[in-house]
């Protein structure tokens, strides 16, 4: 297509369209805006278009690059890389039995020194600044097109198949064509648009409390040890977060979370997990900004505490907080397969895995009242178990592919595959097989296994 082509497919139900003079006006018997008819300029064709940049999203697009698909990355946010840099998670978790992009990232980091100085065990710790230049670079060299700032809002078909997304930037409403889609939003958001089913929280419709991090400086490791979550402490059950939470209660602050964490990345600088924000539903704009709010509050709160214990602590400074939250409950879109309880308690395996999980169950209080009284893996042992490419294609739309925690799965299942380790590997899987399926004019569901020659060992 021409770069002046025009998108004229129906989108929910209303002709998608935009021009230099379209209005709107206010209907004079309800609170609502007639928006005048646009045509949405279609301003890029790709083989693989990846909406989301997070660990599952730069994965998939950096793979789907290099297997050849002319590739497209849409990111919200001013840099790649989602919770691992905008949300200030600098660490890695279930990584240690993962090949592929994983490792290929953190051998990287480590010969740039931007990975953790300190022990930190089964959990790699990195300089998110390191690691936003090493995505971007990746990217690049793999010929993605990266797009920052733009935000995915609606979506076209065509006999069930989708075939564009419309997005939102300072650039105006604008549509982009492709032949297979990855969604990468961590909440599903692209599939939700396209009228995929989905499913959100436990049984009760209940999710996950969400958590601003943060990066922290003004203490050395060595006199604040005791307080941190190293290679050491994490073998010995971590002692160190009950310590940690008395000292800011110690301060004159009672934290929102009972369990709070330092993770080293450096002798001098460290991110701080301290903050649960209940209730709030990470589909819901309103309720995602009020959590926000509430959590950055509260962590200024914690740091001002720490501080005036003098000490150790006197020197303490916020460098920042995370751009985004971290939502840990969204979306479950269903697939052609649903990773279940019970696939994890058999350690199932798939001869078309394209990941295996040894991450155990994580469910973090759903109440604020419930979080002394129930552990995180609610009674469910848990064995290493794989992750089937079919979870990562949907169900109800043609060319749909999702990786990371929107997965198909259930709410205990989801709990434990939702970390960046796995998603990041989700992610590696989906490019490929959105690249093949594109190179042989197949749907992902048709891409042979033995064609993609992938081994989750």
């Amino acid at each position: 297509m021409q770069r002046r082509d025009f998108l004229t497919t129906a989108l929910a139900g209303a002709a998608v369209s935009q021009s230099a003079t379209a209005y709107s006006t206010i209907r004079p018997d309800a609170n609502t805006l007639a928006e005048a008819a646009r045509d949405v300029p279609v301003v890029g064709d790709y083989d693989v278009i990846v909406c989301g940049s997070g660990p599952a999203g730069v994965a998939a697009a950096i793979e789907a690059g290099r297997s050849g698909a002319k590739t497209l990355l849409l990111e919200v946010h001013g840099c790649l890389g989602g919770v691992w840099t905008s949300g200030c998670l600098t660490w890695i978790l279930d990584n240690t039995n993962k090949a592929g992009l994983v490792q290929e990232i953190k051998t990287e980091l480590q010969k740039r020194g931007d990975s953790a100085t300190v022990p930190t065990g089964g959990t790699f710790s990195f300089d998110a600044e390191g690691m936003k230049l090493l995505l971007e670079e990746y990217c690049l060299k793999a010929n993605v097109t990266v797009r920052l700032f733009t935000r995915v809002v609606a979506t076209a078909q065509k006999a069930g198949r989708l075939t564009h997304v419309v997005t939102e930037s300072k650039s105006g409403r604008e549509a982009w064509s492709g032949k297979v889609f990855i969604d990468c939003s961590g909440d599903g958001d692209l599939a939700a648009q396209a009228g995929c089913g989905f499913d959100y929280g436990d049984s009760s419709g209940q999710g996950q409390p969400m958590s601003l991090l943060c990066l922290i400086t003004g203490v050395n490791y060595a006199d604040i040890k005791e307080y941190v979550r190293d290679a050491a402490d994490s073998k010995g059950g971590s002692p160190s977060k009950k310590r940690l939470e008395e000292a800011i209660r110690r301060g004159g602050h009672s934290p929102s979370y009972t369990h709070p964490s330092i993770h080293p990345i450096r002798e001098d600088l460290h991110m701080l997990m301290a903050n649960h924000e209940y209730g709030f539903k990470g589909t819901d704009a309103n309720q995602v900004s009020q959590a926000t709010l509430k959590g950055r509050a509260e962590v200024h709160k914690i740091i001002g505490s720490l501080r005036s214990l003098k000490g150790v602590w006197s020197n303490l400074r916020l460098v920042a907080t995370g751009e985004q939250i971290g939502v840990r409950e969204s979306r479950r879109i269903h697939g052609l397969y649903t990773v279940s309880r019970q696939d994890l308690m058999t350690g199932i395996r798939h001869a078309d895995a394209v990941c295996r999980v040894t991450f155990g169950v994580d469910v973090h209080s759903v109440k604020k009242d419930d979080e002394a009284t129930t552990n995180y893996k609610r009674g469910t042992p848990s064995k290493p178990y794989d992750i089937p490419v079919r979870a990562l294609i949907a169900k109800d739309v043609q060319g749909l592919m999702m990786a990371g925690r929107c997965i198909s799965g259930d709410f205990i299942a989801h709990s434990s595959y939702r970390v960046t380790g796995n998603a990041a590997i989700m992610g590696q899987a989906a490019g490929r097989v959105a690249a093949l399926a594109v190179q042989s004019n197949r749907l992902p569901q048709d891409v042979k296994w033995a064609d993609v020659k992938w081994s989750v060992e």
